[in-house]
């Protein structure tokens, strides 16, 4: 590490950030769950549920952000450790009763699956829909091209994270079936795509967690794209900033992980650092502060979004406290996601129609600045569908949509209605409104 008056942003490394980082993954999840206060028959429920999907979390999480007074309650908790409730009760009570019996790992991996196929492991047809290919017709591993301006890109060295989200949508890239990853190391192959479709202007590096990837590594991906000159901006989706913010402050590739952020924008791109923060906890050790002002500082623009989740962020104060925080810390907020049709979607979904309060109430009491979020908004095959509001047109009680992305752009900016369902949570829910028999996005 450089001292201070060498370090590409002038910002002092934090005295208190320098632990190494050390994982926690299923193995501790007995010993953590007792901590958290559970008994012996809900922890080994939680055994289960993290036999289906994927248990990470760290010793930043758990010391700084988890308040271990309030567990299992705890929205920081929730946001990281399994519960037994986010599964089907017979789901989690075969696998239980395997787990209790000692069964083998094939046959608790033959069971995990069974379960992993129900839950719609690949959302929006990412495996079939997006991927795209170079002339001889042969698919360009680990790139989506679900927009025309924007490519997607799955480092393969990226496809783990400081620690798990429970709610992640990505959760099948995580649990070691090779069928359903999703990643590829060849920089070459985006590369000749991108010079091949110079309308794809924005390349989204994304994961996992490109982030837990080494100076060195991520360099190896982003210093090819500075010689595109059709491309304008690279975006790297994170949530490193929450979940390990020495990353950028004291770790011994920290400054240099900031030059190349500088090198980036040096280059005349646009450098968009896509953070996600989903409770405002996650603002409050110096030691984030300190990373994203060091981030800034290199000329990057910190963009920040997440999810609506129930239990964890699903109130209006929650959400104007992290646009307040985000504002103030010079960062811009971005989205406010409604939870995928993937996963544990039942336990942590929220209905469009309270989505929709719980977005105007933040948004009604933020200022200007901190309007530049846009929400709710689905993620969908069609592209990301976005709730504006709740009317009554003819006599009819509908929502009121429009897509902020779409696979065909005649479509963005259009404004659709469906009709009022009060438990609809995703749009395969809804139904067209005012005698219509189809949305715009419709075959």
């Amino acid at each position: 590490m450089q001292t201070d008056a060498a370090a590409p942003t002038g910002v002092a490394p934090a005295p208190s950030g320098g632990r190494r980082f050390r994982a926690y993954t299923t193995k501790h999840l007995d010993e953590l769950t007792a901590r958290a206060g559970l008994g012996d028959e809900e922890r080994l429920a939680t055994r289960a549920v993290a036999t289906v999907l994927p248990f990470r979390v760290n010793a930043y999480v758990i010391e700084e952000l988890i308040d271990w007074s309030a567990a299992p309650d705890d929205p920081i908790f929730r946001l990281t450790f399994p519960r037994p409730d986010m599964l089907p009760e017979a789901d989690v009570n075969r696998i239980s009763n395997l787990l209790r019996q000692g069964a083998s790992r094939k046959e608790l991996t033959a069971a995990a699956n069974e379960v992993r196929a129900k839950l719609n492991p690949h959302p929006a047809g990412q495996m079939e829909l997006n991927v795209p290919t170079l002339g001889n017709e042969d698919p360009v591993q680990g790139v989506q091209h679900k927009y025309p301006e924007t490519v997607l890109f799955f480092p393969k060295q990226g496809q783990t994270c400081h620690a798990y989200c429970t709610y992640c949508f990505r959760w099948a890239q995580f649990v070691g079936e090779p069928d359903l990853r999703f990643a590829s190391d060849e920089i070459d192959q985006l590369v000749a795509y991108l010079r091949a479709h110079p309308e794809v202007t924005s390349v989204l590096f994304t994961g996992g967690d490109p982030m837990i990837m080494g100076e060195g590594v991520i360099s190896r991906y982003i210093e090819p794209l500075l010689e595109i000159d059709t491309l304008e901006s690279i975006r790297i989706g994170t949530k490193a900033l929450a979940y390990w913010p020495q990353r950028f402050v004291t770790d011994p590739d920290a400054d240099e992980t900031l030059r190349l952020f500088e090198r980036v924008v040096d280059s005349g791109k646009n450098l968009a650092f896509m953070a996600h923060f989903s409770h405002p906890r996650e603002m409050a050790p110096d030691l984030v502060q300190q990373a994203v002002r060091r981030i800034r500082n290199t000329g990057a623009v910190i963009r920040t979004q997440a999810p609506l989740i129930r239990t964890i962020n699903d109130d209006s104060a929650t959400w104007e406290s992290m646009w307040r925080t985000h504002v103030r810390h010079g960062m811009v907020p971005y989205y406010m996601f409604v939870e995928r049709d993937t996963g544990p979607q039942d336990y942590f979904a929220v209905p469009l129609a309270q989505a929709y309060e719980i977005f105007r109430g933040a948004y009604r009491s933020v200022s200007g600045l901190a309007r530049t979020v846009r929400g709710p908004s689905m993620s969908a095959t069609p592209g990301k569908v976005c709730v504006d509001g709740v009317t009554e047109v003819a006599g009819e009680r509908v929502f009121v949509l429009r897509m902020l992305q779409a696979r065909n752009p005649e479509l963005v900016g259009i404004p659709f209605f469906a009709a009022y369902d009060e438990n609809a949570a995703w749009l395969s829910d809804l139904r067209p409104a005012l005698g219509a028999d189809r949305f715009p996005f419709d075959p």
